[in-house]
């Protein structure tokens, strides 16, 4: 009698080959690279210019925080309850705070009436320098003067500009860093305007 031999054992088709790994990859990078193409010419798409200006959305109180304007009065943020108030945190140097100004300017211009008003908190420039800049750009809304960094402290963010937006209940609803714009502002503070 002849000894029965093992049976064959298939160990190649659980094993996977190199050239198969090889082409699974790269199916896989080209289905990527088309889902990034897609994405990117679709209407879904959201450029880096809207994730930059989309604000963070908090609900938080706003600080104690008084300071001083041009003329030495003191303004104090829990003064201005049941307004609205944006606090921009800027400075003269700051090539983004002198473009994002006349924006400021205008969209105050166009809602002060509303129960609207800007703090813009200049962050320690010498007062002189910050009366010569609001007479250049012909600001119209309240300046204040900053020059121990305390807003910038209250509201824990040293970049500038920063921007914070306060309801009418003082409650700190909006926070943006970096510069705003227009759109961004209708977006997203014109509603608060209505409550």
């Amino acid at each position: 009698m002849k000894p029965k031999k093992s049976p064959k054992i298939l160990r190649s088709a659980s094993k996977p080959k190199p050239l198969a790994l090889g082409l699974l990859g790269i199916g896989l990078i080209l289905v990527g690279v088309a889902a990034l193409f897609w994405l990117s010419t679709s209407n879904l798409s959201v450029s880096a210019d809207d994730l930059r200006l989309r604000p963070l959305e908090l609900n938080q109180d706003a600080p104690a925080l008084t300071l001083n304007d041009l003329e030495g009065k003191a303004i104090s943020l829990a003064d201005l309850r049941g307004q609205v108030v944006l606090v921009n945190n800027w400075a003269t140097w700051c090539p983004p705070c002198r473009a994002e100004m006349p924006t400021l300017e205008a969209y105050y211009q166009a809602y002060r009436e509303r129960g609207f008003v800007i703090l813009a908190i200049e962050a320690g420039d010498p007062k002189e320098e910050v009366v010569e800049f609001v007479r250049q750009y012909r600001l119209s809304f309240p300046v204040l003067l900053d020059p121990e960094g305390r807003s910038l402290a209250a509201f824990g963010n040293m970049a500038l500009p920063n921007t914070y937006v306060i309801d009418r209940a003082g409650k700190i609803r909006l926070a943006w860093t970096g510069p705003v714009d227009r759109k961004s502002l209708e977006t997203y503070l014109t509603p608060l305007l209505e409550e």
